[in-house]
Parts: structure tokens; C-alpha cells; sequence
């Protein structure tokens, strides 16, 4: 039987992303600078490259299909971006597209490793049509050898030569901040003789057709552009002429550079600065090895990543957030479609986290995020209303009652904290007539209950039972996180909670199957002195039957025991777990984008003995907090544009929470 439904998650921040692709003239006028927007507005567009010397059509990253596709516009032209040809292939995630010589380069996980905890991305290439800059393609055919993981592809002017940042045939180690990439060279025609010009390094740029330029973290811990010359070896091999050496200096942080071409003077480096919020593009003058601002200068409060140069050098291009007040869809929308691999399931981004569905499935109740829009909010599953339930600012994590059309329950408390902290589990009634298109707010006439003792301990993810008589949740009221049921409406000060599992580690994010019979949950018991390792248990309500769901590997084998799983939760027929995992390792360097805590967190879906293992998302964020209900009928119409929105809150997203503006600790 297949799985089937509607699944509900969050990703982070990527909801108020609302990217563009821009260009300014090069070198910049000292009067004024003019930016001109290549792609329309619609839905979020990034990691472009020009495809032609006039510096008009560019080839990008939108998601405007519900996943990273790859598009090439032409400014001017009143028609969409056409569809570069690779959709044939069926993958959830492109990136960095180029267009040389007739051929179409881009990144694609269309196919999946043998092993997991590998990466999915490789690079590919397509002929295009009439050797333009669109088209149709004959088809697809994979440069990385078979088992390599690569990267942040670059190629050469010629198109003769192809760069990347590679994990080789190695397995992902985990990492997630600096990743552990080597750079490598070798010609389009023969992929598998490849040499590595660098030990360290990622983001590949090529100047002119012997040099290379590339970031990674130097010795004294900022992030810094080094470049490598090649030499042409009389059997046609490309190796290093000499180490590679250091081109910009400490004490600014400087990477995702992009080379304006052989001979040219000017290298274009995304930096951050001591003293400044904002990522801004800057020119890196080669001959006098000193800076100039650019973007700072059109666009300072805003973020600007990942340069790239026409091929005359003539035009600088880079994404940003395009501005609240910008044409096109600068509007968050409740709900957002993502393209699912399997056919019997739709998923369904919400602008919020810790979705649950109403016992008709007819509304959503959910949190904002974890820091910037508390409280819980109610929405129709058509995603056209939304309505305030509790503004309180410390709420987190909703359960609806299966049995209550106006009862919700919520942790109260601060998020991420220890298991002594005050963390209460708390019932939420509200009246469900009140969910009507007129009304904005109904929470005057929502209640708030605390359920747990304030002295109790950390209390949080409370899962009600399909009979709605029964909480199960989460305390480290011993010291140490374990579950817990007790009565769904009374609570412990009269009804004392039973303990469900005891040990000296974290179980967690509790889950009850639809049909009453299993309770899943998320535990490091296999490895208590590892906080960073979760696989999925199962334990029957009454505390028998306890057993380790196996995903990665079987009992005893290493990948077992790199699981790192959270938020499970049952299919509505109880035969089939949903989780976030970190089997698909990384898609794309985290530097080159926007803060994701876990950007190796993608959603995945198994049966209870975990078989049939299948990867629901794909992509550079990080997903979460799922929540899996019925088929949802009516929603063939949903837009994939905005329906509304809140926009406070519009470009608002971090850098990289480990990257500051002073040396890393290495």
C-alpha cells in the first residue's frame, strides 16, 4: 500500500526569502549605479548566470514550480522565463545553472546514492537546442562519475573545462558550516580524469582558462578567496603550478567570489564587515589589492549573495530580496505547494511551524517561528484565512484534539532549554463558530489552561490520543527528558501523569498512531552521551513492546547509529512514519545562502519496520515539524502565488548564525 495524504511542514525562513536576480554595469559609475532587475518577482529566483555576452539573458534558480527549477529569461521580453530543458529528469532540486558552448551545466539529484548519508547533488549537462540559450534538449547526461558527490560547478569561458567543489567518492562527514569539500578540475569531455587543485576549498570561479579562484577558511579563521594557477601537462592533464595562495587579506570575511575573466583586474566577492549587518557584494581590485563597495552603495540594509560576471565582464549580477513594496509577489502565503515525488501524497509548506490538523481537517492550527511571531494562529486548509487563537509569546508545538473541534494543546515555555526549565503543557479551548471569514481574532474568547506544574520540569510536544482522553509529552522533571501520559483534561494536579519511559537520556517529539496502538517518538537511548544522534522508537501506551525503528542501516551497522531523526509522526492509516532526517546529507554551500540551522534536515517517509524508505524533499533548507493528514479535496486551485500575507517580517533572515564578523573557532 502506498502512502498517501496531505503532509504539512515548515522550512525555515525560506517562506520570506523573496529573491531576485539583479545586475549593475561594470566598474560602477561614481555617481550612480544601474541596477537592473533580470527575473519578474514570482515566487523566489537566485544563483543566476548570463547566458549570452550581451549581459541580457540569464540563467537562474526559481521554485516558482514548487521546487528549484531552472528557468533563463531575457529582460525586455513580456513573455515568462522559459523552462531550461532538464525538467525531463525529474529532480526536486537544480542549482547553478550555465550556459556555454550549446550545452546547459547545472546541479540535479535526480538520482539517488546507493548509501545513504551521501549527498544527492552531481553535476549534469544538456545540450540545448540550436546551441542557444534555451530550448529543447536531447538529453541529460551526468558529468560527475557515478558514486562522486560535486557541487558549486564553474565552467570555463571555452566550456572546455569544468570546476567544482567535491566530496570525491567520500561519505558526508557531518559537516554542515564548512564543509569539507576539495576543489577539482577536468575537462567536460573526459569528467572521470579529474584532478584536485585544492584540499580545501569550494566555489570555483574561473579566470580565464589557467586560473582559478575559490573560498575556504584560512589559518587565522577568516573566510577568504585564494586562487590556484594550472598548468597543461603534455598528455593533457591539469595540475597545480604551485600551491594555492592567499588573495584577500584577514580581517574581512570574503567568499562566493566570481572572476570577470582572464586579464580582467576586477574579482567580485560576497563579504561581511566588523560593524555591519548586512552581506554586500564588493569589487576586489586585483592590481591594487584594495576593495570597492558596490551594493552598499544602492541597497545598504539588504543582503546580497553570490556574484557572477557576464562574460565580457561588462555586467556584475547577484540576488536580493527585492523589497516588500517591489512588483511581483513580495507577499508570504499561508500555504505554499511543493512538488512531491510520490504521486498519492501533496505536500503543503506553511508559513508557520508545528502544523496539526483539526479533527475534519478542515483547519490547521499552527505556531509562527520560534522566535519573531509566537502564539498559536488557525487556518483554513485551503490556505485563504487566518485567524489569531493565543497571542502569548512563549507557546510552541500544536496538538488538536481528535475528539474537540475547539480544544488545542501547546507547550508553554521557552524553546530549547534544559530539563529543569518551566516548561508547562498547556490546553487551549476556543470556540470553533468563531472561525468565521468576517472575524480576524478570536482570542478574547480563547482559554488557556496550564496542565503541568510549574515546578515539574521542562514539559513540552504534548500528542493527544486518537480517544482524546490522553496527553503523552515530554519531562525532564527527573533530570533527564523522558515521556509521560496523563489525563487530557484534568491534568496532574488531579489526575498524577504515568511515566511512559524512564532512562538517563532524551526521548522526545511523541507521536499517537491514528488507530491508538503505537506511540512513535524521537531518543538518543542507543547513545545517551551523543545529544546529536535521534533514532525513532515505538512503545505501545501502556509501556510494553518498546523497539528501535532501523532506518539507515540494520541493527549494529554504522549508519544506524549516525541517525539523526526528529519530529516523527504516523500516516493517517498508522502504517507509515514521517520524520526530518540527515540522510541526504548537503545539496549546497551553506555560506552561499541565508541561516538554516539544520540544512541537512529534509523529510522522509517509512513503514513501521523501516522499509521503504522514500526521500519526500530535496533541498538547501532545512524542513521540519511535519504533520500528515487526509487527502485534502478542492485544493487543485491553490495558487502558487501569494494568497496573503503578513509583511512585517519580509526579508528579515540571518546569516549564518556561525558566521560573524570576527574569526571563526577553529
Amino acid at each position: 500500500m502506498e502512502p498517501s495524504g496531505t503532509i504539512v511542514f515548515a522550512t525555515v525562513g525560506v517562506t520570506n526569502f523573496g529573491f531576485d536576480v539583479f545586475s549593475v554595469a561594470v566598474p560602477p559609475s561614481p555617481a550612480e549605479l544601474d541596477e537592473r532587475r533580470h527575473t519578474d518577482g514570482v515566487s523566489v529566483n537566485f544563483n543566476g548566470q548570463f547566458a549570452d555576452d550581451a549581459g541580457d539573458a540569464v540563467a537562474f534558480v526559481s521554485e516558482r514550480t514548487g521546487a528549484a527549477s531552472l528557468f533563463l529569461t531575457r529582460p525586455g521580453s513580456d513573455e515568462r522565463p522559459e523552462p531550461l530543458p532538464v525538467a525531463d529528469e525529474g529532480s526536486l532540486f537544480h542549482d547553478r545553472p550555465t550556459v556555454r558552448g550549446g550545452k546547459v551545466y547545472f546541479v540535479s539529484a535526480h538520482e539517488k546514492p546507493e548509501q545513504v548519508f551521501r549527498s544527492w547533488a552531481a553535476v549534469y549537462a544538456a545540450e540545448l537546442k540550436g546551441g542557444g540559450g534555451g530550448g529543447s534538449s536531447s538529453k541529460v547526461t551526468r558529468v560527475t562519475p557515478r558514486g562522486v558527490v560535486d557541487m558549486s560547478p564553474a565552467v570555463s569561458a571555452s566550456g572546455e573545462l569544468v570546476a567544482v567543489a567535491t566530496y570525491g567518492d567520500r561519505a558526508w562527514a557531518f559537516d554542515f558550516r564548512v564543509l569539507e569539500t576539495e576543489v577539482a578540475v577536468f575537462r567536460a569531455c573526459d569528467p572521470a580524469r579529474r584532478v584536485v587543485v585544492s584540499p580545501a576549498g569550494g566555489w570555483p570561479t574561473w579566470h580565464g582558462e589557467r586560473a582559478l579562484f575559490f573560498h575556504r577558511v584560512a589559518d587565522d579563521g577568516w573566510w577568504s578567496v585564494f586562487r590556484v594557477d594550472l598548468s597543461l601537462l603534455d598528455d593533457g592533464t591539469l595540475e597545480p603550478a604551485a600551491p594555492a595562495r592567499r588573495v584577500t587579506p584577514p580581517g574581512v570575511h570574503c567568499f562566493t567570489p566570481a572572476a570577470a575573466g582572464h586579464g580582467a583586474r576586477w574579482l567580485a566577492v560576497a563579504t561581511r564587515r566588523k560593524g555591519r549587518a548586512q552581506r554586500h557584494v564588493e569589487l576586489f581590485d586585483l592590481e591594487t589589492e584594495t576593495f570597492h563597495p558596490l551594493t552598499e552603495r544602492l541597497n545598504p540594509g539588504v543582503h546580497h549573495y553570490n556574484p557572477f560576471f557576464s562574460p565580457s565582464g561588462a555586467r556584475l549580477g547577484y540576488h536580493r530580496f527585492r523589497g516588500a513594496g517591489a512588483s511581483g509577489d513580495s507577499v508570504v502565503p499561508h500555504l505554499q505547494p511543493v512538488r512531491s515525488p510520490v504521486g498519492s501524497i501533496r505536500l503543503l509548506r506553511v508559513n508557520g511551524t508545528f502544523p496539526s490538523f483539526s479533527p475534519d481537517a478542515t483547519h490547521l492550527a499552527l505556531n509562527g517561528d520560534f522566535f519573531t511571531s509566537p502564539g498559536i494562529t488557525v487556518l483554513r486548509a485551503d490556505g485563504t484565512k487566518r485567524w489569531t487563537i493565543a497571542n502569548q509569546p512563549d507557546l510552541f508545538y500544536t496538538s488538536w484534539s481528535p475528539t474537540e473541534p475547539g480544544t488545542l494543546f501547546t507547550s508553554a515555555g521557552p524553546i530549547f532549554e534544559t530539563p529543569k526549565a518551566t516548561v508547562r503543557i498547556a490546553r487551549v479551548e476556543f470556540d470553533p463558530a468563531q472561525l468565521a471569514p468576517g472575524r480576524d481574532e478570536v482570542v478574547a474568547h480563547a482559554t488557556v489552561r496550564m496542565l503541568t506544574r510549574p515546578d515539574a520540569g521542562n514539559d513540552a510536544f504534548p500528542a493527544v490520543s486518537p480517544c482524546g482522553r490522553w496527553l503523552v509529552f515530554r519531562s525532564g522533571r527527573t533530570g533527564h527528558k523522558n515521556l509521560y501520559v496523563t489525563d487530557a483534561s484534568r491534568g496532574e494536579g488531579e489526575v498524577p501523569p504515568r511515566r511512559l519511559t524512564v532512562g538517563e537520556w532524551i526521548d522526545t517529539m511523541p507521536s499517537w498512531s491514528p488507530d491508538g496502538e503505537l506511540i512513535a517518538f524521537s531518543s538518543n537511548r542507543h547513545d545517551p552521551a551523543n545529544p546529536a544522534v535521534f533514532s525513532i522508537y515505538l512503545v505501545r501506551p501502556d509501556g510494553t513492546g518498546l523497539r528501535r525503528v532501523y532506518v539507515a542501516g540494520p541493527e549494529g551497522s554504522k549508519e544506524a547509529d549516525k541517525e539523526r531523526i526528529n519530529h516523527v509522526c504516523f500516516s493517517p492509516c498508522s502504517r507509515w512514519l514521517l520524520f526530518t532526517a540527515n540522510f541526504g546529507g548537503m545539496m549546497a554551500e551553506p555560506v552561499s545562502g541565508p541561516n538554516q540551522f539544520q540544512p541537512y534536515g529534509d523529510l522522509y517517509v517509512c513503514r513501521l519496520d523501516g522499509s521503504g524508505l522514500v526521500r519526500l524533499t530535496c533541498n538547501a533548507y532545512e524542513n521540519g515539524t511535519p504533520a500528515w493528514g487526509p487527502e485534502l479535496r478542492g485544493l487543485q486551485a491553490l495558487p502558487l502565488g501569494p494568497v496573503a500575507g503578513e509583511e512585517g517580517s519580509l526579508g528579515k533572515f540571518d546569516e549564518p548564525l556561525w558566521l560573524t564578523a570576527e574569526p571563526l573557532s577553529l
